[in-house]
């Protein structure tokens, strides 16, 4: 009796592990392009369930007018840089794409696009995400994604809607991936890094990090958050009116096969053969609308509130460290 051969195991990337010279070109690109959204090409090599990020380079802001002029120019630009780089002996293999966002606005339907035309061909990619107006507040704000498999595959199958949601069983929780990041800087860095390192003084840095004033960016999230529910409800009025038209399309058929009937009735009568009564060609079903955008809507909401909750809580921690040092008379 033959063994039957096991099925090959399909690896997923779980963590990904970014050099810290990558870091810190992706920030200084991102910030120095405020308040334009930048974005450029992330090169390494996929061990196992561990994307490594070797090095970056950034896209060249786009000047032409004509967008199918500057897809070219992207496309040779990109061809050219890895050339160059390959020649130079430096890893040339693409991992994905970073590009900046502003106060965590990133899920829209351009990035699923670009994530689906790269798994065409790299079927290990990730997207990593800096928001430079975030990461002005103390902390980087730095995250890795990638799309669920499952997704993926409902994407190429074009059912992005409720029933096929529903089938697949995904919500908009689904849609993305958050991996792990972790920063690596080789030993040469690191003594490096030792031997610059200042005396542990407090810093104007630190004075700003006690700093209560959050409204600013309190203010910035929930006027996006506003934003958000005006297209949520804009989408739930589109998902209202599809129900609408199917509901009166179904009473315009009832009302068509039941005058249908009765003809048959009195060509039967006459000893004439009945008419069809199958749905005729005016009665076409009307395609569901797609819950893509419903979806990225609905995390975009999620994101704003982690925001805002996260501010809230750093702010109540400064105001008893504040009250705490007033206490003691420091």
């Amino acid at each position: 009796m033959e063994a039957t051969a096991p099925k090959p195991h399909k690896e997923l990337v779980k963590t990904v592990q970014l050099e810290g010279q990558v870091l810190l070109k992706i920030i200084q690109h991102c910030t120095e392009a405020l308040p334009q959204n930048v974005t450029g090409q992330l090169l390494g090599l996929d061990v196992g369930q561990q994307l490594e990020v070797t090095d970056c380079f950034a896209f060249p802001a786009t000047v032409a007018d004509d967008d199918a002029e500057a897809e070219s120019a992207g496309a040779n630009y990109q061809l050219e840089m890895m050339r160059c780089l390959r020649e130079v002996n430096v890893d040339n293999n693409t991992v994905g794409w970073y590009q900046s966002a502003n106060m965590g606005t990133f899920q829209t339907v351009e990035l699923i696009e670009t994530f689906i035309n790269y798994h065409e061909n790299i079927k290990k990619c990730v997207c990593i995400i800096y928001d430079p107006q975030r990461s002005s507040r103390g902390s980087i704000a730095l995250k890795a994604i990638r799309l669920k498999e499952s997704f993926i595959e409902l994407s190429k199958e074009q059912k992005l809607t409720l029933k096929g949601f529903r089938e697949a069983n995904l919500s908009w929780r689904d849609i993305f991936v958050e991996l792990p990041i972790r920063i690596r800087n080789s030993n040469l860095v690191q003594a490096l890094v030792a031997d610059l390192m200042p005396a542990p003084t407090a810093t104007q840095a630190d004075v700003e990090r006690l700093n209560l004033s959050s409204a600013p960016f309190l203010e910035r999230n929930i006027q996006s958050l506003l934003e958000c529910v005006d297209d949520i409800v804009a989408e739930q009025q589109k998902v209202t009116m599809y129900h609408k038209n199917v509901a009166r399309q179904q009473q315009m058929f009832a009302a068509w096969l039941a005058k249908r009937r009765q003809e048959n009735q009195q060509r039967q009568a006459d000893n004439l053969e009945p008419l069809p009564e199958e749905d005729p060609a005016t009665f076409k079903p009307i395609p569901e609308p797609s819950m893509l955008d419903n979806y990225l809507v609905t995390n975009q909401i999620a994101t704003y509130c982690d925001q805002i909750n996260v501010a809230a809580g750093e702010t109540i921690q400064k105001l008893f460290l504040m009250e705490g040092m007033q206490k003691a008379g420091l």
